[in-house]
């Protein structure tokens, strides 16, 4: 500890940028907002709670697959299309996107629109992809 201590005092500059990096990766995951889940988590609440899944991929990806019964409003379309999303407030929903990081800006959108239980898959479609769960192709 102490020499943790000598190291702090002797790279003031090191030690405040580490500080700095902390404090911005912890303030983004705050603004973000949505809890992150993974896949079998985005399972058990399809089964057990009858989570909407919005896909906020573009079209042709949504196509190439996309999780069972989800439904398509792509990311750039999501502000004028959130109506169609009022009737499920009382759902949870379940923002997926292709590797996990629109859907935290697409999930804080949604609870400022009024859904309460919002969440996003962690890895996105990727990670679904990576543990080989299914996927609906047209």
């Amino acid at each position: 500890m102490a020499q943790f201590i000598e190291f702090v005092g002797n790279h003031l500059v090191l030690a405040s940028m580490w500080l700095i990096t902390v404090g911005a990766i912890i303030f983004y995951l705050q603004r973000t907002g949505s809890k992150g889940v993974g896949p079998q988590g985005v399972v058990k609440l399809i089964n057990r709670s009858d989570a909407i899944v919005v896909d906020v991929r573009d079209k042709k990806e949504f196509e190439a697959g996309h999780i069972v019964d989800s439904i398509n409003i792509p990311f750039l379309k999501l502000d004028q299309r959130i109506t169609e999303l009022k009737k499920l407030k009382d759902k949870p929903v379940v923002v997926v996107c292709k590797m996990g990081q629109q859907s935290g800006d697409a999930a804080k959108k949604l609870q400022e629109a009024g859904h309460v239980e919002v969440f996003k898959l962690a890895g996105g479609i990727a990670e679904w992809r990576s543990q080989s769960l299914p996927l609906v192709v047209k």
